[in-house]
């Protein structure tokens, strides 16, 4: 089901679809704390992205044009740019690996979704199905070393991924980070888009460490930040 789901996805050149995330956070007296946050990704195989999320701390959006990478805080109306040429998995690996500004839900954007997720799993199980947001779906877990994760698969002829949660187990009480996504849509569906960045009005270009909270976990609430 999970190969399926990976060839489904690498087939599709365009894709769009809303999403929700909830990431927890564990305090030092052991409370957890759930952020939320929505937005829209668009993709466009092998070298365009769109992506916003708007949350409690940020209203962001990321544009990639298969050269330029254009970060855009809205609320302050400031931005940055890197040019990062090549595909979408290089952008992915360049933002997790040397930017530390992850995609949510990455994993499943890339070319290799079934190599990525299934790396170094040592227990899978099959747990029926589930219903997200009105479709039925395959409910599948698969343990790793550090993290347990779990994926909601909708079935029928568009396995597309519903639900993705991951917990990580080498952080005290096990705090989790879930995506669910809705309004899924390929192809001829998918709304044009020139994947060019246009400036918004005043906008001011400033260096990439001058874009605060930009993430999803702020920087006020980030291991030895001050309270």
């Amino acid at each position: 089901m999970l190969k399926a789901m990976s060839d489904y996805l690498t087939a599709q050149t365009t894709i769009s679809f809303g999403y929700d995330t909830n990431l927890e956070i564990v305090t030092k007296d052991h409370q957890k704390l759930l952020l939320a946050s929505s937005g829209m990704v668009d993709l466009s195989r092998p070298d365009k992205f769109r992506g916003s999320r708007h949350g409690g701390f940020a209203n962001v959006e990321m544009v990639f044009d298969g050269k330029t990478l254009t970060l855009l805080g809205k609320d302050a109306n400031l931005y940055t740019q890197v040019d990062i040429p090549g595909t979408l998995d290089h952008l992915v690996d360049e933002l997790r690996n040397k930017y530390k500004r992850p995609v949510p839900g990455a994993d499943l954007l890339l070319s290799n979704v079934y190599d990525e997720l299934m790396r170094d799993v040592t227990d899978v199980k099959d747990l029926g199905s589930g219903v997200i947001g009105g479709t039925e779906c395959d409910h599948l877990a698969f343990r790793k070393r550090e993290v347990d994760w779990q994926i909601w698969i909708a079935q029928g002829e568009h396995p597309y991924p519903c639900r993705y949660v991951i917990t990580s187990n080498a952080v005290d009480q096990g705090p989790q980070y879930s995506i669910q996504i809705s309004d899924w849509k390929t192809g001829a569906d998918v709304a044009a888009d020139d994947f060019a960045f246009k400036a918004p009005d005043g906008a001011k270009k400033v260096d990439l460490k001058e874009l605060v909270d930009f993430d999803e976990l702020p920087t006020h609430l980030s291991p030895g930040a001050p309270k």
